[in-house]
């Protein structure tokens, strides 16, 4: 690191468990966001001014008036433009050393696939079954960790998913695939516009301590949030054996 380097993220040096070694690894990271909407707008912000070298950011929605109660990467002036687009320019603006990627297209079959293999750590800040599913396979596959959290009406939750430890569940064990599970969209029930940003927050947090690494990431525990009453609960999650994404098949 240059000496600009080291002022900038000098508030993260003075931490024991981070350091110059910690952050030059963050440096050298790469993390795969799908989704720049409510969760990936400040998970994307905080990984960028923290000093993640390149974010992947995936999305294939543009920006509506209606996004903007929540999702602060994108502001009226970007209203129609690609919300990978519009990320990539707000990012830049927070840290121009961040490099962004912007996919302006759904990510789907080998295309999440090799996304996947060359991320360090993959967020899931969706919000839809079908594509939360496809990045579980995936980050099975390629024994990558997941990030996944989620944020409607006043409920959050967010977990880790680590197939790189052999008893860690996958999000498949939690929701299973095909399974009567109701999804509630936020363009249909709401969502109140802060809990997105906990969510987001703590998603960064997690994909952080994966990557110096330090602390005890979330694996097999679930984070429940009513913000009505701003009460957690937390859940131990196992990991199914019989699971056809993860399990020994």
């Amino acid at each position: 690191m240059d000496d600009q380097q080291l002022l900038h993220y000098s508030r993260h040096i003075l931490l024991e468990p981070i350091g110059i070694e910690g952050q030059e690894r963050l440096l050298q990271s790469r993390v795969l966001i799908v989704g720049a909407g409510g969760l990936g707008s400040p998970a994307a912000l905080y990984l960028a001014a923290a000093g993640v070298g390149r974010l992947v950011l995936a999305d294939g929605d543009t920006v509506d008036y209606t996004n903007l109660q929540r999702q602060i990467l994108h502001s009226p002036d970007t209203v129609g433009m690609a919300k990978a687009l519009s990320g990539e320019r707000r990012l830049h603006q927070l840290n121009p050393e961040c490099r962004v990627e912007a996919l302006t297209r759904r990510l789907e079959g080998e295309d999440l696939e090799a996304q996947v293999a060359l991320a360090d750590v993959v967020l899931d800040c969706c919000d839809n079954f079908p594509t939360r599913h496809a990045v579980n396979r995936a980050c099975v596959a390629q024994k990558k960790p997941l990030v996944s959290g989620a944020a409607v009406r006043f409920d959050g939750q967010i977990s880790v998913f680590d197939q790189r430890q052999e008893d860690a569940p996958c999000y498949h064990c939690l929701f299973p695939e095909g399974e009567d599970v109701e999804e509630l969209r936020c363009a249909v029930t709401g969502v109140f516009a802060p809990l997105t940003g906990i969510i987001g927050a703590m998603q960064a947090a997690e994909a952080l301590k994966l990557l110096v690494p330090c602390g005890t990431p979330l694996s097999g525990r679930l984070l429940l949030l009513d913000a009505l009453t701003m009460e957690w609960r937390s859940i131990r999650l196992a990991k199914d054996p019989d699971c056809p994404v993860c399990g020994h098949h």
